[in-house]
């Protein structure tokens, strides 16, 4: 009986502190994660029966958003470069949600005939769009230039995206009340723009660097969401257009040209560092989810959003004579009127 005793004062864990130090380190890493996650859409409103096309949905925040937005009983357009990809995330999303309304259709931000391709498909079958969520970009590509001649991020994060959004304005318009978001970074903050060359076409000759050439991208959505705002407010259309950021996310295709990503040995020392500090998709897609469901944003327009709440934009972002010339030069570029 002795012995007994002796055995169960041993296994006391009061006895010891490591189970308190285990417990508080548990508690500081789950702070930091419920922290660095943000803020999950605030509401659950149902958009039903509502066309929602997504850019980029064949995973990470796209496929996410796919998710979120059929549950919400959407119509949702998976817009994908990679259609064998697109149909997987599509099949994933179908099985996990049954009866989700989701139709695949190709888009290669890297072409213009595609993107052409792909509205004369959308108008063929739909006579309105509810929302326009263009999501899909690159960072970190290696230097290179499209088939219609612009760098790769610009066409890809940006013009791809411009042309797309004014092409389906009819269609937008016809909606009751029509929403574009445009997915930009926090990296937008590092762009540089010359108001003489807003695109930045001549600025690469000298030395290319992908980080700067995404952080201009990122610039010119910014830019180009306040120009549009502007002009739908002044021919009174019911269309809002707004930024967010979705933070910083892991477990997208994103990093694949980090250079962190292409060493091992800095890939295992980093992987941690980024499950703690990063976003999953799913919290990267929760601003965008609110900007396309939340009939409080029904009239706000030309707005940054990050974490699900409007926030203030950069001085660069603010010159309104960048604004009006990014946004012209972007025409003139696309050939539109």
């Amino acid at each position: 009986m002795d012995d007994i005793k002796a055995a169960l004062a041993d296994a006391d864990p009061f006895s010891s502190w490591w189970p308190f130090v285990i417990s508080g380190i548990v508690f500081l890493i789950s702070t930091i994660r419920m922290y660095m996650g943000g803020q999950v859409c605030p509401n659950t409103n149902l958009v039903r029966d509502q066309v929602i096309i997504v850019t980029g949905a064949s995973g990470g925040i796209g496929k996410e958003l796919c998710k979120e937005l059929v549950r919400r009983s959407a119509h949702v357009i998976m817009a994908c470069r990679d259609l064998e990809k697109g149909d997987q995330a599509r099949q994933s999303i179908i099985r996990e949600i049954p009866g989700a309304s989701l139709e695949l259709v190709s888009l290669d931000l890297r072409s213009f005939d595609c993107v052409r391709r792909f509205v004369r498909e959308v108008e063929s079958q739909h006579g309105q769009v509810d929302v326009l969520i263009n999501n899909a970009g690159i960072i970190f590509h290696p230097e290179g230039s499209t088939t219609d001649g612009f760098e790769l991020h610009l066409q890809c994060n940006y013009l791809g995206h411009f042309l797309l959004t004014q092409l389906l304005l009819p269609l937008l318009e016809r909606a009751p009340q029509g929403r574009v978001i445009n997915v930009s970074a926090h990296g937008y903050t590092a762009g540089k723009m010359n108001i003489e060359d807003p695109l930045n076409i001549g600025s690469w000759a000298p030395g290319f660097h992908s980080r700067d050439a995404f952080s201009h991208s990122k610039l010119a959505i910014v830019l180009a969401t306040r120009a549009l705002a502007g002009r739908l407010r002044k021919a009174k259309s019911k269309i809002t257009v707004n930024a967010c950021s979705p933070g910083l996310v892991r477990s997208t295709d994103h990093l694949r040209h980090s250079p962190i990503m292409r060493a091992l040995f800095a890939r295992a020392i980093t992987y941690p560092w980024m499950w703690l500090f990063m976003k999953s998709p799913y919290q990267g897609a929760q601003t965008m989810v609110r900007l396309a469901t939340d009939p409080e944003l029904s009239k706000t327009s030309g707005e940054f959003f990050n974490d699900c709440v409007q926030i203030d934009v950069s001085e660069m972002a603010k010159d309104d004579l960048l604004v009006e010339k990014l946004y012209k030069e972007s025409l003139r570029a696309l050939k539109l009127e």
